[in-house]
């Protein structure tokens, strides 16, 4: 019979490379320019591994579901998800070891970070260049509720990943910083330089999926009550109907509503 071997778990965490860098490619040429900048600037094969879904004949896969092959088959401590049409003319490796230790002293609870996003309703942050133009913002890092997909370094220890129910190739940072923040990590923009040859395209899938998003975290973040095997409560953003709804009274004709209308049987997989 052969012989099991119980591996024991660390606290350090290992990892084959310092960077997976993956990518969605359509045109295969303009990856690999995008690597070859990568390569000029610090990004080698004993440091790095390059990743990418191969869509150039054919969408292989969208970009939700892509992701989530990509985090789980990477071998990096962190995990870079950018476009194919982006370059690093000036910041490269050395320059996001240095932001990235930068953000670890301010705060170890950091998930992803991204060269541009949205800071709040009204205000964005980036430092990014475009053919006819550079962005960059001052004040940089600053917290961030969402981040441009252009280029996102996710930390694989922080065992993220993007939703199941949405599919497309628009608002996944969105998606996976609102999964970070529910999780207890935070997103940063940082101070890193990228030149990215487009400006994105607000198309009409790219409403599409701003919908489907929205109705998705219209359920997500709905109250519930939540029933386990010793206690029961209820959960929602309201610090008020958290106490109203956990009181003894409307626990108990809550319980009510759930016997007489959700039996068991109301659960059973179609």
């Amino acid at each position: 019979m052969e012989e099991i071997i119980p591996q024991k778990i660390t606290v350090e965490e290992e990892f084959s490379f310092e960077y997976s860098i993956c990518s969605f490619v359509t045109d295969l040429n303009e990856y690999e320019e995008m690597v070859a900048s990568f390569q000029a600037k610090g990004f080698s094969a004993s440091n790095s591994e390059f990743l990418f879904v191969d869509n150039s004949e054919g969408n292989s896969f969208e970009a939700f579901g892509g992701i989530n092959r990509m985090l789980r088959q990477a071998r990096g401590r962190y995990v870079i998800i950018c476009h194919q049409d982006i370059l690093l003319q000036e910041d490269g490796k050395a320059e996001l070891d240095r932001k990235i230790t930068e953000i670890e002293a301010i705060d170890p609870n950091w998930g992803i970070l991204g060269n541009a996003g949205g800071v709040n309703l009204k205000y964005t942050a980036m430092h990014i260049s475009h053919p006819n133009e550079t962005l960059r913002e001052k004040n940089l890092p600053l917290k961030a509720i969402n981040l441009d997909e252009n280029f996102l370094i996710i930390k694989a220890a922080a065992n993220l990943n993007t939703s199941a129910d949405l599919k497309g190739f628009h608002l996944y940072g969105t998606d996976i910083c609102l999964l970070a923040n529910i999780r207890g990590y935070q997103a940063y923009v940082i101070d890193f330089k990228i030149f990215h040859k487009s400006k994105g395209n607000a198309n009409k899938s790219f409403f599409e999926i701003k919908n489907a998003l929205k109705n998705k975290y219209e359920r997500a973040f709905a109250g519930r009550f939540v029933g386990t095997t010793i206690t029961r409560f209820y959960v929602s953003g309201s610090k008020w109907k958290n106490i109203i709804i956990n009181s003894g009274f409307v626990m108990f004709w809550a319980r009510q509503y759930y016997k007489f209308f959700k039996p068991k049987k109301h659960y059973k997989p179609h």
